[in-house]
């Protein structure tokens, strides 16, 4: 028996966000990037430090262990060596990282980790819509907590549940003016969701492959240290790029630790794509083309040009929502009400980013699945693996 997400008809009506399916809303802080490195996350931390001291030491790390190595020796690991890859790791983020660990009092190693395993394994759906007017919108779902633990009575994924606290927005000032914005977790200093506003905006999707995240960190481990963390990259993009050609350039043509999606989104229209990424290059990149009828770009977790996995099919309801509101797509309706239509709002659905890079916004919102949610209950001894296998 396979996990089977729950299917509806295409919501309306969901914005603002209320109801069942609205967890609350995303705080915001500030990081000063005029500061050093290692103050950089001192607010955040302080204001979140009982939810991320609880998170990171009693739930994320030791239930990650146990879902890749379920002997319990990968904890050991974490504890005695871990703390010694934070030196090879690129400034400022080990420089911030240290600084988390010190602040929050979570041992240095199981921090390291809590930045890394991201890596590994995210499940999400991003979009690019231009609608009638040539304006853009970008938004998206971040899913994440699949195969480590799910709990039986409240029919949920523990980790999910546990992140939800720790979903921010941060806005990322130099000279107290706000460089990017982004939606993060605290504690994390890479990034998945962010825009630059007037500039661009970006989210990052996870790309299973047999070449996957487990062999870039592996290599990274023994002094293969060649290719660049992905969300150190989009954040570093985010930070540094200052258009949408410059960012397009550097997501396309780096090398990478593990393959990736890159749904980005420009300031003028037909500025959006979907960067399909191996570990070295670009694959197939997807553009918005309006005149030929591709008036938005749509990414779950597969190649664009082949079949999503039968069991994971989130590409489908999303396309069919799109298309059914036409171009009169809205920042503030129809796209929220997209990404709030089961099975693209799932289980392991902790937060929903709407950005508009013409007017530099960015909105967040935690989200819940209230059953019916999933047809089936899923069962623990799927192994990650079986998504890489399938997706190849």
């Amino acid at each position: 028996m396979f996990i089977f997400q729950y299917t509806e008809e295409c919501r309306s009506g969901m914005y603002p966000p209320n109801g069942p399916t609205f967890k609350g809303d995303v705080a915001w802080y500030t990081v000063n990037l005029d500061l050093p490195p290692s103050k950089r996350w001192t607010d955040i931390i302080t204001d979140k430090k009982n939810d991320v001291s609880s998170y990171i030491t009693v739930s994320a790390i030791r239930d990650l262990a146990d879902a890749f190595v379920p002997s319990g020796k990968l904890i050991d690991l974490v504890d005695k060596d871990l703390p010694l890859m934070v030196d090879t790791l690129p400034y400022p983020f080990n420089e911030e990282i240290r600084g988390i660990a010190s602040v929050s009092g979570v041992p240095l190693g199981e921090v390291v980790l809590f930045n890394v395993f991201y890596e590994v394994f995210t499940v999400c759906t991003s979009l690019v819509a231009e609608d009638v007017n040539g304006s853009l919108i970008h938004a998206r779902n971040l899913d994440f907590g699949l195969f480590m633990g799910w709990d039986l009575k409240n029919r949920s994924w523990i980790i999910t549940e546990k992140l939800k606290p720790l979903v921010v927005n941060i806005d990322f000032r130099h000279n107290n003016q706000t460089v990017f914005k982004s939606t993060n977790f605290a504690g994390y200093v890479g990034m998945l969701t962010g825009i630059h506003p007037h500039s661009f905006t970006l989210t990052m999707n996870e790309r299973f492959s047999l070449d996957g995240g487990y062999i870039g960190i592996l290599e990274w481990i023994l002094g293969k240290r060649d290719g660049m963390w992905m969300r150190f990259l989009t954040r570093s993009v985010l930070e540094n790029a200052t258009s949408y050609e410059s960012a397009k350039a550097l997501l396309s043509d780096t090398k990478l630790l593990a393959p990736a999606y890159f749904i980005l989104g420009g300031n003028q229209p037909g500025q959006a794509c979907i960067i399909t990424r191996s570990r070295t290059h670009s694959i197939n990149p997807l553009e918005l083309d309006v005149k030929n009828g591709r008036w938005y770009v749509l990414e779950t977790n597969y190649d664009h040009w082949k079949e999503p996995l039968f069991l994971d099919d989130r590409r489908t309801p999303a396309m069919k929502c799109m298309n059914q509101t036409t171009q009169a797509v809205s920042f503030d309706t129809t796209v929220y009400d997209v990404l709030s239509t089961k099975p693209v709002l799932n289980k392991l659905t902790t937060y929903t980013t709407l950005m508009e890079v013409s007017k530099g916004t960015l909105e967040s919102y935690i989200r819940d699945c209230p059953n019916p949610c999933l047809k089936t209950e899923p069962l623990q001894n799927i192994s990650p693996t079986f998504f890489i296998k399938q997706s190849k």
